[in-house]
């Protein structure tokens, strides 16, 4: 009965929506239209910041997760990995996170088509360096083969540049599409709201377009632990209320998950959302703490504590999140959210202790006020990654860091002096 009644109801929708020439895609830029005019009009309003306070009492489930929570995942269809050779876009490939995915995939034998815009957000040598390793390893996997295969193909451009991307997916036609271009940063969000809504939700909305207007099979898209806000669990799990974000970063990112959901419901696109904990390691963003810490300790300089050193964050190592991305590309579950992160916090007192023990000098500390958009703290549960996707972190803390600082001096000499001006 309960059957008959749906049907009648999704019948009596579609004639509803033929009689207003409703078509998928305008459904679909009606609810984008509808996320962005809602976020507009929050990030524009006269406070500086809105708390969930703001709107009365908070919102948010009173559930939390004091342990990780593996028994929710168990009756979910466990999809295999498709190990056949792939065609695969990633987005953002000149930066931290995309340039480590591409170099992994270039390596297995993939063919990588890399978009990124290469904008300033940070030194745009950096990002140059990133994609001069990748044709360094496109090469070697040639000279290995003994072929000369058009294995890693480069655009620079933006992701809402409807000609290019055109362009791109008719003359390479990918098969697997990893979309990690984004504008990070929680801070830099706050004074700049409506950058990271057209970066992150616009551009976001459209490489779902574009994957559903040339058939991709599986899209995988990066997502932030920023979305559990000021969470009151120990163990972030993907079932607890998330609509409370304290950042437009973090709201940006919420957004195109619900975006991803309605994409995967209309036109039953695969789709994963990954929530990435604090990434760090070798070639790390220049803006993040791991190489902002480690970069001053060395050379001598003042770094900046925000808060008593009391927070706490789950530092992930590079090659670990890679591993996680690489298994939700090769897995292409109808439509999933997962943690990608160690699953174990570390505070900022003993991360900064960390530094200083293997760069081998004392830190100067500046204390500072806490910032505006900051969590108290991550933690990770990554029981649904692991069963789902077989992801399993290996790298702890203090190895991470050996291998960061140990890569930074190789870099930038043993006392930074060949930094960037």
């Amino acid at each position: 009965i309960k059957s008959r009644q749906k049907k009648k109801k999704l019948a009596s929708l579609r004639m509803m929506a033929a009689r207003m020439n409703l078509t998928p895609t305008k459904i679909v830029v009606s609810l984008v239209a509808l996320v962005l005019v809602i976020l507009v009009l929050c990030l524009e309003s006269d406070s500086e910041l809105i708390s969930a306070q703001s709107f009365g009492p908070s919102l948010r489930s009173q559930k939390v997760f004091t342990k990780p929570s593996p028994h929710l995942w168990k009756d979910i269809p466990i999809v295999p990995p498709d190990t056949n050779q792939k065609k695969v876009l990633v987005t953002g490939a000149g930066g931290f996170i995309g340039s480590s995915v591409a170099y992994k995939l270039l390596e297995r034998g993939d063919k990588v088509i890399v978009v990124d815009e290469m904008n300033d957000y940070y030194d745009v040598r950096i990002k140059e360096a990133n994609l001069e390793i990748l044709r360094q390893k496109a090469k070697e996997m040639n000279e290995k083969d003994g072929a000369m295969k058009r294995r890693l193909e480069i655009y620079i451009g933006d992701i809402n540049d409807h000609d290019l991307m055109k362009s791109v997916f008719e003359r390479e036609n990918p098969d697997y599409v990893c979309h990690l271009a984004a504008r990070a940063g929680v801070r830099p969000s706050i004074q700049d709201p409506l950058l990271y809504v057209r970066a992150n939700v616009q551009g976001s909305t459209n490489m779902l377009n574009y994957s559903r207007d040339y058939n991709v099979k599986n899209i995988v898209v990066a997502s932030s632990s920023s979305v559990y806000g000021e969470s009151g669990s120990t163990f972030f799990s993907e079932a607890e209320d998330v609509n409370e974000p304290v950042s437009p970063y973090a709201a940006t990112k919420r957004s195109v998950e619900l975006i991803s959901y309605t994409y995967h419901h209309l036109y039953n696109m695969n789709i994963t959302n990954l929530r990435f904990f604090t990434v760090y390691g070798p070639r790390g963003r220049p803006d993040m703490a791991p190489f902002i810490f480690i970069s001053r300790v060395t050379r001598g300089e003042e770094i900046e504590q925000y808060g008593d050193g009391s927070t706490s964050r789950d530092y992930t190592y590079i090659d670990d999140i890679v591993d996680g991305v690489i298994r939700a590309i090769d897995r292409p579950y109808p439509y999933q959210i997962f943690n990608l992160g160690k699953g174990s916090g570390t505070n900022l007192g003993e991360f900064i202790e960390l530094i200083e023990k293997h760069v081998g000098k004392k830190a100067n500390i500046k204390v500072m006020p806490a910032q505006p958009g900051d969590v108290p703290f991550t933690n990770a549960d990554v029981s649904k990654a692991r069963r789902l996707l077989g992801y399993e972190p290996h790298i702890p803390m203090e190895e991470g860091i050996i291998k960061t600082v140990a890569w930074f001096k190789e870099t930038y000499g043993e006392d930074g002096e060949k930094m960037f001006g």
